[in-house]
């Protein structure tokens, strides 16, 4: 069975210049778990809700602090300041272009490869979806979903 026998052709796309926002809104308005970045027709990036969850992780900081009894008051207001800190910079975040978190490393199939390689793809590089490219263009997209699909119709 063929990767065109499968894919989705209608492929749910970002550019690299929309908004993290942007993208957020479409993998939850198409409810999907990725989606690949295009400009002119060729796929530059892809995007994941992983990449979208790792702009929360905050850096843990390292080491034992202990407060003295004369910080004691000062606490509640640094952790007031960096709330608002964080605040700021979610906000900040959603106005950021796509381009700025997408992976670049992008890996690909052809309509005319064949679903085990594509699922030996997936399976190797640990990922979800692999764009459908033809000549050097974005024709469709696989999901593991439709591999699996696929194998119930052998």
């Amino acid at each position: 069975m063929k990767v065109r026998d499968v894919m989705n052709p209608d492929v749910v796309m970002c550019s690299p210049e929309d908004t993290i926002g942007d993208v957020a809104r479409l993998l939850k308005q198409n409810d999907i778990s990725g989606l690949p970045v295009v400009e002119d027709g060729k796929v530059v990036g892809i995007v994941s809700e992983g990449d979208l969850l790792r702009l929360l992780e905050v850096p843990e900081h390292g080491g034992l602090w202990l407060p003295s009894p004369f910080e004691v008051i000062e606490v509640p207001i640094r952790e007031l300041i960096n709330w608002e800190d964080t605040k700021r910079m979610l906000e900040d975040v959603g106005s950021q272009p796509v381009a700025d978190i997408m992976k670049e490393k992008v890996y690909t199939v052809s309509p005319d490869d064949t679903i085990e390689k594509a699922s030996e793809s997936i399976t190797r590089h640990k990922i979800n979806r692999l764009p459908v490219v033809e000549d050097e263009k974005l024709v469709g997209i696989v999901t593991r979903g439709d591999i699996i699909r696929g194998l119930g119709k052998l």
